[in-house]
């Protein structure tokens, strides 16, 4: 009797352990399916069509690994290693946990990319500040756009972005740059759920650093309406090597000409395909502007001497092979928002990558170049957990020869 009992108590306890391993294994499948969907330029209506699959995969996929689990136990005789597995004419049973096979293959190779990935030599991140914006305006800073519910989901860090600053080494940087100060802000996306206030205190906190050179990696509106935020958030950044700007999806899904020419009128330049040259002194360095996959062409080095420092703005770091192809030294991205959630040991879990989660947010090397992907000030979906919004100063040092 005792016996059949920690034998019953077994095969519960088996039965349990399988059926967590096959909905996780499920829910990893279908969410690297949509990460993949959305790193794709596809209109957001039809994007939300094929969502539609994401979602019954991950709500119908459990029940059959549950009703494939109770079916085996009742009805067959054949095991391995103690699993009781379906008998010939129920092979169909198998299907389910193929599927999750795939999706516990994908997840382990994610967790161990994230082990293994080096971060540059000479990189370092030097101090980091929570700010709580509502505390220091005095309100809240909620606006009348939607999801409105998001903001309300407890342990929400929408309202407090860190400031960090990070410094990188670099070998081909000029001596005449030696120092500066970068400001890298990416992903604003107004849209008036989150108002007008909290970003013009973030960009007040930002210009505070007194940077050289600031850039802006695109998604900055999601309402048309709120083209008239940028002369109160952008209008009030400048910097002596000037402000440079690429857009983004969210920019693509909307009218872009407006946004460019509002941008031009209080002084950012548009990042183009063309590398231009920022000069200081008698040292350059070259930038050019990525806005693939949604707008435009590959950026152009061709007439850059190999000799000089190369920058790229990217709006998605999907854009990394090609870079270190070109002989980019330095990437700036945003796009991913550091996956807005992050959940104990699995870390972020949606990206809209075609590399999934493994450029969420952080700093990458991928000899020869460097990448920062910045979480960004904001989201269309307001809702950051273990993500915080993120907007960063970046101090360029060169290698000692």
């Amino acid at each position: 009797m005792f016996l059949a009992i920690v034998n019953l108590t077994m095969e519960i306890l088996t039965a349990i352990g399988l059926l967590f391993l096959g909905v996780l294994g499920n829910s990893w499948f279908w969410t690297s399916y949509t990460n993949r969907i959305y790193s794709l330029p596809i209109p957001s209506d039809r994007l939300d069509q094929y969502r539609i699959v994401h979602d019954i995969g991950m709500l119908t996929v459990p029940f059959a690994l549950l009703f494939s689990l109770i079916r085996v136990s009742m009805t067959s005789h054949h095991e391995i290693a103690g699993i009781a597995l379906p008998q010939q004419n129920e092979n169909w049973l198998l299907a389910p946990w193929l599927l999750s096979g795939a999706g516990l293959i994908m997840l382990s190779s994610t967790l161990l990319k994230r082990i293994l990935r080096s971060k540059p030599p000479g990189f370092s991140v030097d101090h980091r500040e929570i700010v709580h914006t509502e505390q220091l305006l005095g309100q809240k800073s909620r606006g009348e756009g939607p999801y409105q519910k998001l903001l309300r989901v407890p342990g929400n860090q929408a309202f407090s972005p860190e400031f960090n600053e990070k410094t990188f080494t670099f070998d081909r940087l000029p001596a005449e740059f030696y120092g500066t100060k970068l400001l890298h802000i990416s992903d604003v996306h107004f849209l008036g759920t989150i108002d007008r206030p909290f970003y013009e205190l973030v960009f007040e906190k930002a210009q505070q650093w007194s940077p050289d050179l600031i850039v802006f990696t695109g998604d900055l509106l999601d309402r048309p309406e709120k083209i008239e935020w940028i002369d109160t958030t952008f209008g009030q950044l400048h910097a002596p090597l000037g402000c440079y700007y690429i857009l983004g999806n969210h920019d693509w899904h909307l009218d872009c000409d407006p946004i460019r020419d509002r941008m031009a009128d209080i002084g950012w330049q548009l990042c183009g395909e063309k590398a231009e040259f920022i000069t200081k002194e008698s040292g350059q360095i070259a930038i050019a502007g990525d806005e693939r996959p949604w707008m435009g062409n590959a950026p152009q080095f061709n007439q850059v001497d190999e000799r000089i420092f190369r920058m790229l703005l990217s709006h998605t770091p999907d854009n990394i092979n090609w870079a270190r192809q070109h002989q980019i030294d330095f990437m700036l991205s945003g796009h991913n928002h550091g996956g807005q959630i992050k959940l104990p040991l699995l870390g972020p879990v949606y990206s809209p990558s075609r590399y999934g989660v493994h450029y969420a947010d952080g700093v990458f090397y991928e000899p020869p170049t460097t990448l920062h992907v910045s979480r960004g000030v904001s989201g269309k979906h307001p809702l950051r957990i273990g993500a915080r919004p993120e907007i960063s100063l970046l101090t360029l040092l060169r290698r000692a020869s």
